[in-house]
């Protein structure tokens, strides 16, 4: 079989690992969640790359020869490439397509496009680190400033490529509604309320403070599709590459198997 009928993709979350496979995206998407008993069981986001991307890190060639059809004709549904330090090898321009896919194998595909947006300075938004970091992080710099913060100045919170998003989340309504409370709420799960309404009182009162770390571990799997902001960005130093949320309509509307099971 020629390698124009495999595939190579790379998982962002909940691991990161690039992958040849026979299986179009919608077929790999149900496979990896719900076809087989050895993979992850909830919800799952990768990318389908050119499949001529090439890297030396990667032995791409020597594990597609072995991506074939078993002998009683069945496709090779996963053959493993790497599964260490991939983001950071895989050349951003060669990202086709961005999937989500539910916990009951649903898969929402994106393309990539133009960011344009002109963003309000000053704000304190809230980023959730995707791969290869999985930190919840508040910030008051906007998605280019972040993207190149965190993959060319810092070293200690960063990483040279990244793939985050933000989440919908109103800092001011937060704070508002939580005022002299003694229990806090969050919209956001797996989040001590606590230590993000004093974080985001840090950052508000200083200026010179660019990032508060909330949490270490990742709040993905529990969150919503809802709290996604915009969409996904992958990062390294002034590279960006957008892959947009369609708006809850055009979900309802032209996505509406992928809605309903997603909400």
């Amino acid at each position: 079989m020629p390698n124009k009928d495999k595939h190579l993709y790379v998982i962002v979350h909940p691991i990161n690992a690039l992958v040849a496979s026979q299986l179009p995206p919608e077929q790999f998407a149900q496979h990896y969640t719900i076809g087989s008993s050895k993979h992850y069981e909830g919800k799952v986001i990768f990318a389908e790359l050119d499949p001529a991307f090439r890297d030396k890190y990667f032995e791409i060639d020597h594990y597609l020869k072995e991506t074939v059809p078993h002998p009683d004709g069945s496709p090779k549904k996963t053959k493993f490439i790497s599964s260490y330090a991939v983001l950071e090898h895989i050349d951003l321009k060669a990202l086709k397509a961005l999937y989500l896919v539910t916990t009951d194998g649903k898969a929402l595909g994106l393309k990539p496009k133009p960011y344009t947006a002109v963003n309000e300075p000053g704000l304190v938004r809230v980023y959730q680190e995707i791969c290869p970091l999985s930190n919840l992080v508040a910030s008051t710099l906007d998605q280019r400033g972040f993207a190149k913060y965190i993959t060319t100045e810092t070293r200690s919170k960063g990483a040279p490529k990244i793939l985050f998003t933000q989440y919908e989340f109103d800092v001011d309504t937060f704070l508002q509604e939580n005022r002299n409370r003694d229990m806090l709420t969050c919209p956001i799960p797996d989040t001590y309320p606590n230590r993000l309404h004093d974080y985001l009182l840090e950052l508000k009162a200083s200026s010179d403070k660019k990032t508060k770390t909330i949490s270490l571990n990742s709040t993905l799997t529990a969150a919503s599709w809802r709290l996604i902001r915009h969409g996904f960005w992958f990062a390294a130093a002034d590279q960006l590459v957008f892959f947009p949320m369609p708006t809850a309509t055009e979900l309802e509307n032209e996505h509406h198997d992928w809605w309903r099971s997603a909400f």
